[in-house]
């Protein structure tokens, strides 16, 4: 019975770490901020992006769709009844959506935020704080490390070996 005590206090902790790590919290407002600017790409297609295509046909772009097979249209509403139909005014109105968020989200967040690194990487060169190291830096220091680990470790058994040789030959 302990165990499972034990057991479930520590799925409890864990669950606990996961929810206060800043990933987590950080995924959340994205998600948040997600649904909310949706929603503003959403009204752009709407208000402005249908209007212009309106301008050539019909303003909702659900409306276009090509007939692949023989397809009887209702009169009254203009819509097909039956055959088979490919609805391209529904890809068309969702790469557009697309489109314009990443486009937004480009222009808006990741770009200003490029900007504001450089920013601070060349405040920091100014400060004479030395930069971080990049990453091939660091590999290429670990490499020489341990090729001088490798070659003191070398010269430490060879002369360890002649230590025990000369050892054997004075006894």
């Amino acid at each position: 019975m302990s165990e499972n005590k034990g057991e479930s206090k520590s799925v409890l902790q864990g669950f606990k770490e996961f929810l206060m790590r800043g990933n987590v919290i950080e995924l959340a407002v994205a998600v948040v901020v997600g649904a909310a600017f949706t929603n503003i790409v959403n009204a752009v297609v709407k208000g402005v992006i249908n209007p212009i295509v309106g301008a050539f046909g019909s303003q909702n772009l659900d409306n276009y769709q090509t007939c692949l097979t023989t397809c009887g249209v209702d009169k009254k509403t203009g819509q097909y009844v039956d055959g088979i139909y490919i609805l391209w005014g529904s890809v068309l109105s969702a790469a557009l959506t697309f489109l314009i968020t990443a486009a937004v989200v480009y222009f808006l967040m990741i770009l200003p935020m490029n900007k504001w690194k450089a920013r601070q990487d060349a405040k920091k060169a100014m400060d004479g704080t030395p930069a971080a190291p990049t990453e091939v830096e660091l590999l290429t220091e670990i490499r020489d490390l341990l090729a001088q680990r490798d070659g003191a470790s070398a010269a430490l058994s060879g002369t360890a070996s002649a230590a025990i040789i000369s050892q054997k030959s004075q006894h």
